[in-house]
């Protein structure tokens, strides 16, 4: 079988410190998705692809936009992703756009994609969870044709046919990306590749796995608040350092394990990653948890009362690791485990 070519990749990419100086001149007053907005026209969207080679890089930008701001990282992170899909299913996309990729598929009616015209389509229905919905040019969203097929399809926001709506979003936490409710009625759309092609290739579990960069960037910065508090201090209360401790086992055990599933991506970016993309996903989600407990045991009630950025990282975390499934990704996993002959855990 000839090998198959690697991912394309947009050059040239957004190099880590230039990120990081970026969101460091930012005016965090400003709503996310003006922040979201700066940066794409700076060019730090054009992140490496999935499976390219420099998948951790890629990770590494996610995780430092999440250690900035929860919110701007939701934005961010969608339209980086839409970037990816956009490219792996080689479809283009316009100059200076800024995407959401909205796929949520709660219970009730969807989203459907119907034939208009010789060529045309439209898209008609309700989409929840729509984050950044008032700020993004177009949205990748998910839907089924007449026959049920599933599909992404590609659709600008300032057409007639797309309203934005206020509903669906109360938030205490990540209140700031306005996941709201988008109603389409007959809103012109463009499917991007085959029906089901978004959930069959390789990289949705790549960009699942993403996800779990996002949290690791969060939990970064919870972490390095606990660390500041008692760096230099090793004579400091000893059920503070023994939470620091904590804080150290989860933050290293869950790195490795993003550096060695980016590793194994990139190693054969075609595989099937659901396992390794699980793993990574549901082993940061129990490490952020822990960061979350253990900062906030060690730190008490200061910080957050009186520390705005701390505060708002400690209320949007908890919202923002429920995109995942928790107990029905355990027994995903655990069922893909079932079907190994041999030990999953040998060193």
């Amino acid at each position: 079988m000839p090998d198959q070519p690697m991912p394309p990749q947009h050059p040239p990419t957004a190099p880590v410190a230039e990120l990081g100086l970026a969101l460091a001149r930012m005016d965090r007053r400003q709503p996310p998705g003006q922040q979201l907005l700066q940066l794409i026209d700076a060019g730090l969207d054009r992140l490496p692809l999935p499976g390219g080679g420099e998948t951790l890089r890629r990770w590494e930008c996610l995780a430092l936009v999440a250690r900035h701001d929860l919110s701007l990282l939701k934005l961010y992170e969608g339209h980086t992703d839409a970037l990816a899909i956009l490219a792996e299913l080689g479809a283009t996309t316009p100059p200076r756009s800024a995407w959401g990729v909205w796929c949520a598929e709660p219970p009730g009616p969807g989203v459907t994609l119907r034939r208009s015209g010789a060529d045309g389509f439209v898209l008609s229905g309700r989409k929840h969870w729509c984050s950044g919905a008032a700020t993004v040019s177009h949205a990748l969203v998910s839907c089924t044709d007449e026959n049920g097929a599933r599909h992404l399809a590609a659709v600008a926001m300032g057409q007639p046919g797309v309203m934005v709506t206020q509903e669906g979003w109360h938030a205490v936490g990540m209140a700031a990306c306005d996941s709201v409710d988008v109603n389409f009625q007959d809103a012109k759309a463009m499917p991007v590749g085959v029906s089901e092609a978004y959930l069959n290739r390789p990289g949705f579990w790549h960009g699942g796995a993403g996800i779990a960069a996002c949290w690791y960037g969060a939990a970064q910065g919870l972490a390095d608040y606990l660390h500041a508090a008692l760096r230099g201090q090793a004579a400091a209360d000893p059920h503070r350092l023994a939470h620091l401790g904590h804080v150290d086992i989860a933050m290293e055990g869950a790195a490795a394990l993003l550096r060695e599933t980016a590793a194994a991506i990139d190693a054969d970016p075609y595989a099937d990653a659901s396992t390794p993309a699980l793993r990574a996903r549901l082993a940061v989600e129990a490490a952020a948890t822990t960061v979350l407990t253990h900062v906030t045991r060690a730190l008490g009630a200061a910080p957050l009362c009186r520390d705005p950025d701390f505060a708002r990282l400690a209320a949007d975390l908890p919202v923002f690791l429920r995109q995942s499934h928790a107990e029905r990704d355990l027994a995903a996993l655990g069922g893909m485990l079932s079907q190994q002959e041999h030990s999953p855990w040998l060193l």
